[in-house]
C-alpha cells in the first residue's frame, strides 16, 4: 500500500506518495542490485566548495560510466557538477564557509536556515538511493545527522550516506573519539589521504581510501604516464607567448584560495610581498589563480586594478591554462589547501602561507596535534615545503621565503625530489584497486582513477533488503 504525504517545501504543501512503510530483514544487496530492480540509480549529491564541485562532478561522471542503469541527480552543487546533469537547488556558495571561528556566525544559520531545510526537504521528496555529501563538513554532516532522524522518525527506507573527503578529526587533541559518533549517520566514508582509513575503521566507521581526488587532473589533460610517476608539465613557451612575457621576466605565481573570506585576507598579503620584491627584479609578472567562484572573480577583478606589478589572471577552471602558468613560473606562493598538491604535480616549488581570524589561530596553536598545515609537509612528517603561519605571515617573511628558494638549488630540488614521494602516497593501495577490477571482470578501465574506486564502493556497497509490511 502506498500512503499520500504532505511535505512542506519552501512555504508551499507539496501532496506526493512516499514508498510503502519498510522493515529490515537479515538478507543484504548492493545499493547497484536495488537501482537495477527500480531502473535507475538515485543520487543526492551536496558539494559546497570548488573542490567538492570538481570531486562531485567527476564522482558523478564516474558512478554515470560504471552504473549499468540511469543514474538521476539532485542535490547542491557549482558549474562542473551542472555539466554532468545536476541543476543545483541553489548557489553552492550559499554554503562556502570557512575555519572555525568564521563558522561561529553562521553556526545557527547553518542549523535552522532555509537553505538546510531546503535541501534535507529536497533529498526526502526525491527519494535518494544513495546521499553523497563531498567535503564542507559543516553543513555535510548537519545535513546527514538531520536526514538521517528524518529518516528514521517516518520509517522509511533510508538511503546509504556516503561522506566523500574525511573530516580531519585525526589532525585534533582528541579528534578521533568525534568519528565514532559519525557511525549513527554515516554509513561509509570516501577517504583522500591514506593514514585515514585506518583511523576511521579504528572509531568503528567503514571507510575506503580511494586516492587524491588531484590525480585526475593528469587523466584529464590525457597524459601518458604511470600512477607513481605522475607529473604534469605544462607549455611554458606558448603561455609566455600568449602573454606576451619578455625573456628574462620573473614569473611568480599566485594562489589566494577559493572562498571569499580567504582570498580577501590573503591577497592584501600577497600584494604587499610582491611590492617588496618589485625591487629584486627587474621584471617581474605575477600570475593571479582565480577560483570560478563568482564572489571571488568579481573581487580579485577589483583589486588587481591597484596591483604594484604587472598581473595575469587565470581563470581556475581551466586546467591547461593553469599548469601551462606553473610551467612558466619560478615559484608559487600559495594559501593552505589542497592547491600544494597540485604544484607537487606540477613540481613547481612554493611557499605556503595562512592566515586567520586570531582566535581561529589561537585554537589552531593549542588544539592542532601537528606542527604543519600544508598536505606535503604533514605526509613526509618535514617542513619541504616553508610556511609562514599565523602571525609570521607577513609580506616581510613571504618575500624573504621566496627569494630563498628562488635562489637556492639545493630548497628547489628538496621539493622536486620530494614531491614524486607524495604522489606516490596519494595512489590508492592494490587492495582497494583490486576490488574495482573484481566488480569489472571483461571490461575495460585503463585508469583506476579515485572517482572510479569511490563510485566502486557506492554501487557495490551493501545495505539491507527492506520488505512491505
Amino acid at each position: 500500500m502506498w500512503f499520500r504525504t504532505i511535505w512542506k517545501v519552501g512555504g508551499r504543501n507539496v501532496v506526493g506518495f512516499s514508498r510503502p512503510l519498510r522493515r529490515y530483514t537479515s538478507v543484504s544487496r548492493d545499493v547497484m542490485d536495488v537501482a537495477v530492480k527500480d531502473g535507475e540509480l538515485r543520487v543526492f549529491i551536496v558539494a559546497g566548495e570548488v573542490s567538492g564541485d570538481t570531486i562531485g562532478s567527476r564522482l558523478m561522471a564516474s558512478l554515470k560510466k560504471l552504473c549499468p542503469v540511469p543514474v538521476r541527480f539532485s542535490g547542491v552543487g557549482g558549474s562542473m557538477m551542472s555539466k554532468q546533469g545536476l541543476k543545483s537547488l541553489f548557489p553552492m556558495e550559499d554554503i562556502a564557509i570557512m575555519g572555525l571561528l568564521e563558522l561561529l556566525p553562521h553556526l545557527n544559520r547553518l542549523r535552522v536556515s532555509v537553505k538546510l531545510q531546503e535541501t534535507i526537504e529536497a533529498a526526502f521528496l526525491f527519494q535518494p538511493h544513495v546521499v553523497v555529501t563531498v567535503d564542507s563538513k559543516g553543513f555535510s554532516l548537519r545535513l546527514l545527522k538531520q536526514l538521517r532522524a528524518r529518516y528514521n522518525q517516518q520509517r522509511f527506507d533510508v538511503p546509504v550516506h556516503f561522506h566523500y573527503v574525511a573530516p580531519s578529526f585525526w589532525a585534533w587533541k582528541g579528534g578521533e573519539a568525534r568519528l565514532g559518533g559519525l557511525t549513527e549517520f554515516v554509513d561509509h566514508v570516501l577517504c583522500i589521504l591514506p593514514n585515514e582509513e585506518e583511523v576511521c575503521r579504528s572509531n568503528g566507521l567503514a571507510a575506503t581510501f580511494v586516492g587524491h581526488p588531484i590525480l585526475e587532473d593528469v587523466l584529464e589533460l590525457n597524459l601518458d604516464t604511470s600512477p607513481h610517476e605522475w607529473k604534469i608539465e605544462g607549455n611554458c613557451e606558448d603561455f609566455r607567448k600568449r602573454y606576451s612575457i619578455p625573456a628574462g621576466t620573473t614569473v611568480i605565481s599566485l594562489l589566494p584560495g577559493s572562498r571569499l573570506q580567504e582570498v580577501t585576507r590573503m591577497l592584501s598579503i600577497f600584494a604587499n610581498t610582491m611590492r617588496l620584491l618589485k625591487g629584486s627584479f627587474p621584471e617581474l609578472v605575477t600570475v593571479i589563480h582565480v577560483a570560478p567562484n563568482q564572489h571571488v572573480k568579481n573581487y580579485v577583478t577589483g583589486i588587481t586594478n591597484k596591483w604594484p606589478v604587472p598581473v595575469i589572471l587565470i581563470p581556475g577552471g581551466s586546467l591547461h591554462q593553469k599548469y601551462d602558468a606553473f610551467s612558466a613560473s619560478s615559484v608559487a606562493l600559495c594559501a593552505s589547501g589542497t592547491v600544494a598538491l597540485e604544484l607537487q604535480l606540477a613540481r613547481l616549488p612554493c611557499v605556503v602561507a595562512y592566515r586567520a581570524h586570531f582566535l581561529t589561530e589561537w585554537i589552531i596553536h593549542y588544539k592542532a596535534k601537528i606542527p604543519y598545515i600544508s598536505l606535503p609537509n604533514i605526509l613526509m612528517d618535514s617542513a619541504i615545503m616553508p610556511e609562514a603561519l599565523f602571525q609570521a605571515c607577513t609580506p616581510t617573511n613571504l618575500a624573504s621565503s621566496i627569494l630563498n628558494l628562488i635562489h637556492n638549488d639545493g630548497l628547489r630540488e628538496k621539493q622536486i625530489v620530494a614531491a614524486e614521494k607524495v604522489i606516490g602516497l596519494l595512489c590508492a593501495p592494490a587492495r582497494n584497486l583490486g576490488n574495482l577490477s573484481q566488480q569489472h571482470q571483461g571490461g575495460r578501465f585503463p585508469h583506476y582513477t579515485p572517482s572510479m574506486i569511490a563510485a566502486t564502493a557506492i554501487l557495490y556497497h551493501t545495505k539491507p533488503e527492506v520488505q512491505t509490511t
